[in-house]
């Protein structure tokens, strides 16, 4: 080859070399969004911020926006396609969007408890009680007039849970006027049944939060015993077959950020200077346990 050929070959070459490392540089920094719909619980206790942090650090370029609903809603957005992955903890709910086709992916991660809480006088006397017997005993002093539910009425987890729960009473306290649905998520809830002096559901997470912030001063954890309480919290990826826009690769990265040993940490000291104890426990502890009792809350009508 020629001397001149040869030397406009290599020039060719190292041009197409800087130009194809500019061009993957540039995709590199920019910034990529990824839509993920959650429950408020994981949101309002800064525990999917935190995980947000750590992941930004090995993948400086993506931006997470979480989308905080009830778990019914964030199903909802799943099912339109207008999120990438989804943070629930709606078994039941769960069940319908995976055998709809939308969710994939499954993969339980965290667990912790609901509890029932109310005033420290316990006018209806649950304490200690059965999660069922704590609500009959609601039940009645609503009807006594003696005290107030606050539900969250926005087919969330913690309303599903609750609904559950007065599935099991055998009684309806739908309509009564004790019994008052905020259409809210847990914090909003929480503060109107402190307001109100009255009875809720409630995550824990999102109960010590609050109360370390000294937002709860008439509310007190009343039941938190029983397998009825178990709080199971899965993340799922959205189908890429039903809907090819999402960026289904970055969301199973974050995905397996999330249940990987350095995610499962954080979330096991999640919450421990802030209030003595952890908001969440990792699922990585008793996996098969969870799913099993992922599988008897998701039959539950």
């Amino acid at each position: 080859m020629p001397r001149k050929l040869l030397v406009s070959a290599i020039i060719i070459v190292l041009v197409a070399g800087i130009i194809y490392s500019s061009y993957y540089y540039y995709l590199s920094q920019q910034k990529i969004t990824l839509k993920i719909s959650t429950t408020t619980s994981l949101y309002a206790t800064g525990l999917l911020d935190k995980l947000a942090d750590e992941f930004s650090k090995r993948v400086p370029n993506v931006i997470l926006q979480f989308i905080p609903v009830g778990s019914g809603a964030a199903l909802r957005l799943a099912a339109q396609g207008d999120v990438d992955m989804v943070f629930v903890h709606a078994p039941n709910l769960e069940k319908q969007y995976i055998e709809s086709g939308v969710l994939v992916n499954r993969s339980i991660f965290a667990y912790n408890f609901f509890i029932i809480v109310g005033p420290p006088e316990d006018p209806a006397g649950i304490n200690g009680t059965s999660p069922v017997d704590a609500m009959v005993k609601i039940y009645e002093a609503g009807e006594r007039g003696e005290a107030e539910f606050i539900s969250r009425g926005d087919n969330s987890g913690t309303h599903q849970r609750e609904l559950l729960l007065w599935k099991m009473t055998g009684l309806n306290a739908s309509g009564k006027p004790w019994y008052i649905e905020t259409g809210t998520g847990m914090s909003d809830t929480l503060l109107v049944a402190n307001e109100h002096g009255a009875y809720t559901l409630s995550d824990i997470g999102t109960f010590l939060k609050l109360k370390s912030e000294g937002r709860l001063p008439y509310l007190e954890i009343l039941v938190d015993q029983g397998d009825l309480l178990l709080n199971i919290y899965s993340v799922y990826l959205i189908n890429p077959q039903m809907f090819p826009h999402v960026k289904y690769d970055l969301a199973k990265d974050f995905l397996e950020f999330v249940i990987s040993d350095e995610g499962q940490d954080i979330i096991a000291n999640y919450g421990v200077d802030e209030v003595g104890q952890p908001l969440f426990y990792p699922a990585r502890e008793k996996l098969r346990e969870l799913k099993e009792k992922w599988n008897w809350f998701a039959n539950q009508p």
